[in-house]
Order: structure tokens, then sequence, then C-alpha cells
């Protein structure tokens, strides 16, 4: 029976997707994103087996509470390392009329993906910087990958929340706000956007597993700021 690695499951979240959502967080990570607020999701291979039939009954319980927006989202980590597992939970889910979403980078794209992706409602796509020069600097793959992933999703009509997190002095200037309108004036899969606020409370993860968090340097943005940068985006 095919299983998946689990980091983490959460029953009833509200912040992955539209609705209620039973959040699975997948374990391992392709990878290093500079901001990253769980570490401990990295390694691949590890974390906590599951089958699943396992994820869906477990899901399939908080049913009743999703309405009719909510429902499951897979995050992580990398959820696309595992896009077989992936797939086969999508499909049971929306067999049972579970509204499905898919929380990601973006970086990989590979048949399994493709698959996945066809029981995907919507995803949640998390394009982090303007250019590749940042993108290889503090994310460690090309902005190409996340871009193709896109172009992919708005060929298959496939609803997309575009999400950022605004980290001051990297990506919350003008430039920044005006490759995000061109990714939404091309690609009208995109109806809606999310700026997340840069945080640092995940430093005690870091401390914890004595690794360095070299985005520690950065500022938190304040509320007036987010709210300015949100208001140049029209959804």
């Amino acid at each position: 029976m095919l299983k998946g690695c689990v980091n983490s499951i959460q029953s009833l979240g509200t912040l992955d997707g539209p609705g209620v959502r039973f959040v699975v967080f997948m374990q391992g990570c392709n990878l290093r994103c500079g901001c990253c607020h769980n570490p401990d999701t990295w390694e691949i291979g590890t974390g906590d087996e599951y089958s699943v039939d396992d994820v869906f009954e477990k899901c399939k319980k908080y049913k009743e509470y999703f309405g009719q927006k909510g429902g499951i989202t897979l995050s992580g980590g990398e959820p696309l390392l595992q896009a077989s597992f992936a797939k086969e939970l999508f499909k049971m889910c929306k067999e049972d009329n579970i509204n499905t979403c898919l929380d990601t980078s973006g970086s990989i794209l590979n048949d399994d993906v493709k698959l996945l992706l066809k029981y995907t409602d919507r995803v949640l796509l998390d394009i982090k910087y303007k250019n590749d020069e940042l993108y290889k600097k503090h994310v460690g793959c090309s902005i190409n990958s996340p871009l193709n992933f896109l172009e992919y999703l708005n060929e298959n009509n496939i609803p997309t929340t575009l999400r950022q997190v605004i980290i001051p002095s990297l990506n919350d200037d003008k430039e920044n706000i005006e490759f995000i309108l061109s990714l939404l004036k091309k690609y009208p899969c995109i109806d809606k956007t999310e700026l997340l606020p840069f945080k640092k409370i995940c430093k005690v993860k870091y401390d914890k597993m004595n690794l360095n968090f070299s985005f520690e340097k950065y500022d938190t943005p304040n509320k007036k700021l987010m709210e300015k940068l949100q208001k140049y985006l029209p959804y």
C-alpha cells in the first residue's frame, strides 16, 4: 500500500486555503528558503508514515466542518516530492466531494505532478522573489521553475492563489509589486493574491535543531507596510 511521510497534521486550519481545512504537512523539501518557517520538514524520508487510507479517514472525520469552501490542503515541506501519494489521496477526496488544495513552491513539474494536478481544485503558489538572482541566492532554484509551473496551471485552468512572504529590503519594493501585477495580467488562472508578513518566531525551531537562521537579520514588516502593498493588488 502506498505510504507517505508526514511531518504533522492540523485538523481545523483556516490559513491554508479557502474555508476550514484539514492540513497535512508533508515531510521533505528540495529547497532551502531563507525565510522558511518549518526547517523540521526539510529532511526527506523521515517523519511519520501514513497510508493514503489513513490520511483520508482522518480527513473525512472533519468533513462536516468544511462547508462549501473548506476541504483538505497538502503543504510541507514540499508535497510535490510525494506526488504519487498526494494524487491517490486527492483522488479519494474528490470521489467523496472534498475540496482539494495544494500549497507548493512550484519547483517540480513532472508526469506524477501533472497527474496530481488533475485532482487539485486550487493551488497556493508561493512566488518568493522578482528575479532569478534572488531565487538562486535565497531559495535554491531558478525562478523559471515556479514560472513554468504557473504556466502549466494556467494552461489547465487550475484556480491559483499567488502567495508571497514580504521581507523588508528583499521584496517590499515597487518593482516587486509590478512583477506580481505582470503575473496577474499574464496568467488569468490567478484569482487571488496573499501577501504574508515575514516573521521570526521560527527561530526557536532553528535553535533547537542547531541550525543557523540566516534571515534573522531582516526586519518584520509592520501592518502599515503590508496594507500599503496589498492595496496595489486588485485581488
